[in-house]
Order: C-alpha cells, then structure tokens, then sequence
C-alpha cells in the first residue's frame, strides 16, 4: 500500500491537503483529526499549513484560528524515526543512568567486531552476532525496556529529537488520499506495548535499535555509517490498524474506529 520514497513530495502534497482549506471541505479523515486537535474548532474553521525547514520532528505545521500544532509524516512499513550519531546516542544512555556495562554491551553489538569503538578486524553479521551473543541483547533489553526508559527513548526519537523544544502533536501514515493518525499519547501507548526482552533485537519498546550499516563488505563509501545509529518503527501501518482494531473491540470512540 504504501513506500517509503519521495517523503518530502509527500510533506508538500500534506501542505496542499490542508492549507487554505476549511475543515468541512477536507474528507472524514482530515476532519477527524482537525478536531481531535482543535476540539472547539468550527467546521469553516480555516486552516493554514506550512511545511518545517528545520530538521525537526514535526513535518509540517498546521494552525487554526489560534493554535498551531506539529506534525510528523511517515510513509512506508519500516519507516526510520531517528538516525544519530553513536557519541550522541551514548550520551542520551549516560543522562539516564544505564550503567557502563550496559552500554559497553551494546557498543559491542552495534559494531560486533570484538570492540567498542570499531577497530576490529572480523565483523560479525547481524544473525552471528545473535547467535553468539543472545545472553548480551537480552541484558541490554532488560534495562532498555524498563517503562520510564521507554518513555524517555520514545520522546528522544519519535515525539521531540535533538533540535526541538516541543514534542509533536500528532503522526500521520500514509499520503493525501489515503492515511491513518495517532495523536502523540496513542504513539506512546503503541510503542510502549511491546516488552519482549527475549527478542533477539535491541529496542525500546518497539522501538528498533541498530547500527545505520556494519558495513560488512569493507565499502569506504559507507564506512562513516557504521558510527551512527538507527531507530525503526517497524510494521507501523500495521501497529496503527492492529491498535485501532482493538481500540474499536473495547468499545473505544476514536473517530477512526468508525472507519
């Protein structure tokens, strides 16, 4: 249904969805969340959208009357939330405590060559490495995944990043003619679901941690990529049916569960 190319054609066509429009003339899923965000909007309410030049987690930004909201866009099934470098990444573990054990485990499974910072020789697949290693993953899950971590991990790379003093309001999946939305409680609430910490990979609720690349193939063109990190949402057109599915079945009244 959906891919992951031409994300910033994608924020424009958002743009041209909303801006200038008045919240009746939009279709039941742009008017569900308009006044999900704007509870006390009116239906010829006018709203105004632009898109956000800065390296932000909020895409866009819509306003009506006098309130503007952030807004995050994803297409795709695997989509990337957040990509940083390791020493940033490391310093987000240290401002929250996780003992240097932890993060030496996983520094050690981010560039599984036998080091902690990247020198090794032999680099280990992603399937070795677990085969190996498993016990090491389930240590680092077990602290990753404690609830308060969670949340800070999910306000790190999904709701407020680095370059942002506010978190975003909602997230949209999907293109013009055809998206879901969560607003930014439901997210938490997805991603915090998954508490698996026998899964055999790294992640913050379910939340994906893993290297950019290990560039096994030795590529100097990707080399640099081997030091930052990735974080995926997995499945997340999927996770927003599956939690909207269950929303409906215990009796939930989030307007898209009339869909």
């Amino acid at each position: 249904m959906l891919d992951n190319s031409n994300g910033f054609d994608n924020e424009y066509a958002f743009v041209k969805y909303f801006n200038g429009k008045r919240i009746s003339s939009l279709d039941l899923s742009g008017q569900e969340l308009l006044f999900n965000l704007y509870p006390s909007a009116h239906p010829d309410s006018i709203i105004k959208c632009w898109r956000n030049h800065f390296p932000q987690k909020s895409d866009i930004f819509i306003k009506v009357e006098n309130g503007m909201k952030g807004i995050s866009i994803k297409k795709g099934s695997r989509n990337s939330v957040h990509v940083d470098t390791i020493t940033n990444f490391v310093n987000f573990l240290l401002q929250n405590d996780v003992p240097k054990d932890i993060i030496d485990a996983y520094l050690q499974y981010h560039y599984a060559d036998g080091t902690i910072n990247g020198s090794g020789k032999r680099r280990l697949s992603v399937e070795e490495y677990k085969q190996k290693h498993q016990q090491s993953i389930d240590n680092i899950n077990s602290f990753f995944n404690e609830e308060k971590f969670v949340k800070r991990a999910i306000e790190k790379f999904v709701t407020r990043g680095n370059n942002s003093e506010y978190q975003i309001d909602a997230l949209i999946c999907g293109e013009p003619n055809s998206f879901l939305w969560l607003t930014r409680k439901q997210i938490y609430e997805i991603l915090s679901s998954k508490k698996n910490i026998d899964s055999t990979a790294v992640h913050f609720g379910k939340l994906i941690v893993q290297p950019k690349t290990r560039c096994l193939n030795y590529n100097p063109k990707y080399e640099k990529d081997r030091f930052c990190v990735q974080i995926k949402w997995y499945s997340l057109f999927d996770d927003i049916i599956e939690y909207l599915y269950n929303a409906d079945n215990c009796g939930s009244d989030h307007p898209q569960n009339a869909k």
